[in-house]
């Protein structure tokens, strides 16, 4: 069936609801008409609570009290929520910690039980939708978390239909390092940037890819999931394990096992769980005290990440990199250095990079902004003439 035309009521709104707030001056020119018959056309809007005037009628935004998003941040170690109102302003926030190898079915139930506590300090509004950031490539269309290889047992997950069942609204569900593009594009360092490339560098490593202004998600939604990437040539038929040669490496239990080998640790204990065993702040740590053994770990670690970002550079040529994540914050300084010599060594004009400053809510805040998408349009589509 061919999709109908919008109405008028449906694209005022929608070009309310993208910006959240906006100038009447500008609202008239972006719909071509005049200020002053602006209040007749947004009067049903405003019956309706969807929108209220701002600054003595000069401008009109979205009304923040009409219903509430939940974003979901899935990690390889927690699990961060956020509740937000109709305008994107964060009104809770909590992390509850995993244990990766208790399985989805476990997983899954956390994210019910703390997703219905928030909803219920909510109890001022309606929930209006949910979106969740995954550490997997994801079929959107289906729901399904198609292979999370740092999480056991979440492959083929059906976690969107699991929550849609669960709380009766629309759930959006994406990779997480696309999630936190999106959220860097709405709140952070890469806002107004249209092309650039958000690096997660977390347990394993992932990146989301902006291009003209818009996520690019590839032909399986895998785009820009460089755990699989091979920097060395001479490697290319070994047999590396789910995480690819790339994340192997670059990535927190990558420089962890790294770590336990130069450094002579020993495995951590058994009770202590897989989040755990993949934590790299020893390495760190031993970095800031001027061990030359954890120096060269990380050393190593950064000039493979260089290497890849070279890469990048050389098939998207972005605008900007933008660096996030637990483990870009594990030694900053000394991590741009190495990475931009490696990438200035390798592309003669390579793109500024910065970190982001969203820092560990960029996921959060493309949740969140996905969320209000999907509410916006279940809305519009619930407009009539």
């Amino acid at each position: 069936m061919r999709n109908q035309p919008e109405s008028a009521l449906q694209i005022l709104f929608r070009e309310i609801a993208v910006p959240g707030r906006i100038p009447l001056q500008q609202l008239a020119r972006n719909l071509g008409v005049k200020p002053s018959s602006l209040f007749a056309k947004i009067s049903p809007l405003v019956r309706k609570s969807l929108v209220c005037y701002k600054s003595q009628r000069k401008s009109i935004g979205v009304n923040p009290d009409f219903g509430y998003v939940l974003g979901i941040d899935l990690g390889g170690s927690h699990l961060h929520f956020a509740l937000a109102d109709f305008s994107g302003e964060i009104l809770e926030d909590t992390t509850v910690k995993i244990r990766p190898e208790d399985g989805p079915r476990k997983m899954i139930a956390q994210i019910k039980e703390t997703a219905r506590s928030l909803a219920q300090k909510g109890a001022q509004g309606r929930l209006l939708a949910i979106a969740v950031g995954v550490p997997s490539s994801v079929d959107a269309q289906q729901g399904v978390v198609t292979f999370a290889n740092n999480l056991p047992g979440w492959k083929g997950i059906h976690l969107s239909h699991e929550l849609e069942r669960e709380f009766r609204v629309p759930v959006f569900m994406e990779n997480d390092a696309n999630m936190a593009a999106i959220g860097e594009h709405w709140k952070g360092v890469a806002r107004g940037v249209d092309n650039f490339v958000f690096i997660a560098l977390g347990t394993g490593v992932g990146s989301g890819v902006f291009i003209d202004g818009k996520l690019h998600r590839g032909r399986n939604g895998a785009a820009g999931e460089m755990f699989k990437m091979n920097i060395d040539w001479r490697t290319w038929d070994d047999d590396f394990p789910d995480t690819g040669q790339f994340e192997s490496f670059v990535s927190g239990m990558g420089i962890a096992a790294e770590g336990h080998k130069a450094l002579a640790l020993s495995s951590r204990p058994e009770t202590a769980g897989l989040a755990e065993e993949r934590d790299a702040y020893f390495v760190f740590e031993a970095f800031r005290q001027g061990n030359p053994e954890a120096r060269a770990v990380l050393e190593k670690i950064f000039i493979m990440l260089g290497v890849g970002m070279a890469c990048m550079v050389g098939i998207l040529d972005p605008d900007l990199f933008v660096l996030g994540g637990g483990i870009a914050k594990g030694a900053p300084e000394f991590m741009l250095s190495i990475v931009e010599k490696v990438i200035q060594r390798i592309q003669p004009t390579p793109p500024p990079i910065k970190f982001s400053s969203l820092e560990d809510k960029a996921q959060t805040y493309g949740a969140i902004s996905s969320a209000l998408g999907v509410a916006h349009e279940a809305i519009i589509r619930s407009l009539h003439v």
